[in-house]
């Protein structure tokens, strides 16, 4: 009676562990993306300024005024005139009409131009590569770029790649997850599985147990 019981205990537990992770893979299931467009639909992006980005600063008719500088970390520039002035998160333009503003107690109605020279962008904005990637690393966004894009830049997937169990990470859905089929798209060439990449994008590729 007491074997028996015991076989009916562990029976049971075994319905308990199976029906728990049938409800923990239910609370994992991620939506999916749809394939890439033909045309991102990132039409209206505007790259904005991070730290680590170099800008080349030109002011017409004051060459003395023009150089190019490093973005600092702390996201301001320092130039002639021009002191601890905050540019991550704003674009080119912007920047420019601030400059003209600081340069304008000095310089007679003063026209710049800036230039962005080395792109990195701020963090809020970069794609990030983590896991079985050959090298995982950030990028900068890029408008148009697409999962097959980032997945060049870092050299695919490494030999213990759980690829299709992928997943992409928006901030700008509010941490939403989303499924990814990273070996479908890199071994098999099924660009149905290309997808498009947004601003600030984390790609999570974990490893395989088999």
């Amino acid at each position: 009676m007491r074997l028996s019981a015991s076989f009916s205990n562990l029976r049971l537990l075994g319905v308990i562990v199976v029906a728990a992770a049938l409800s923990g893979c239910g609370l994992m299931k991620k939506d999916a993306l749809p394939p890439a467009p033909a045309s991102a639909s990132n039409a209206d992006y505007n790259y904005v300024i991070g730290a680590g980005d170099s800008l080349n600063i030109i002011v017409w008719r004051n060459p003395e005024l023009s150089l190019s500088v490093p973005v600092r970390p702390d996201g301001k520039l320092s130039a002639p005139l021009v002191d601890e002035l905050v540019v991550q998160g704003k674009t080119s333009v912007e920047v420019a009409r601030d400059i003209e503003k600081k340069l304008s107690t000095f310089v007679r109605d003063p026209v710049v131009t800036v230039i962005v020279t080395n792109f990195v962008g701020p963090y809020s904005e970069q794609i990030r590569v983590v896991g079985e990637a050959a090298r995982p690393q950030f990028l900068p966004f890029k408008q148009k770029m697409t999962l097959l894009d980032v997945m060049i830049a870092v050299g695919g997937l490494t030999d213990f790649a759980d690829g299709n169990g992928a997943s992409i990470l928006r901030s700008g859905d509010g941490n939403k997850q989303y499924a990814v089929r990273l070996k479908d798209l890199i071994k098999r060439g099924d660009v149905s599985a290309n997808v498009e990449m947004r601003p600030g994008d984390i790609l999570i590729i974990p490893q395989s147990f088999f």
